[in-house]
């Protein structure tokens, strides 16, 4: 049984739900444990994981958050910067499922944090345990 934990960048308190109940539900559903850790925003997702995997408790992670275009280019830093952040800690060898949705609106993050929809918070989820999985064969 794997210990997972979900780093949520908790900026939007309705999306982030829907993002952690499937995500939860994922990790749950295929017979693991999850704990759950809140940063204030996207662009420390990387730096927790970092932090977090240094304690060894943790087997995998799954990384959530929501950013939505505005008006600035703050969105591709936060989108791009955030992204690279986690894909390093990967090739690092850490499991990691990225559920951080760049949407251009709500309604595309609503429909992409509902589980009743497309479940990225759970796709990410079981995309942690596949790489983990795949650690574990190649060992």
């Amino acid at each position: 049984m794997a210990n997972v934990l979900i780093v949520e960048a908790r900026f939007y308190d309705h999306l982030n739900d829907m993002l952690v109940a499937g995500a939860k539900a994922a990790i749950e559903g295929a017979g693991h444990t999850c704990e759950v850790l809140t940063v204030p925003g996207a662009l420390e997702v990387p730096g927790a994981i970092a932090l977090a995997s240094d304690s060894e408790r943790y087997d995998a992670f799954v990384a959530l958050g929501v950013v939505i275009r505005g008006e600035t280019y703050h969105f591709e830093i936060v989108a791009n910067e955030s992204a690279r952040g986690i894909m390093a800690l990967t090739l690092d060898g850490l499991a990691i499922g990225n559920g951080i949705l760049t949407t251009e609106n709500e309604a595309q993050a609503i429909a992409r944090a509902d589980p009743a929809q497309l479940d990225k918070g759970g796709g990410a989820a079981l995309a942690a345990l596949a790489m983990l999985d795949l650690r574990e064969r190649l060992g």
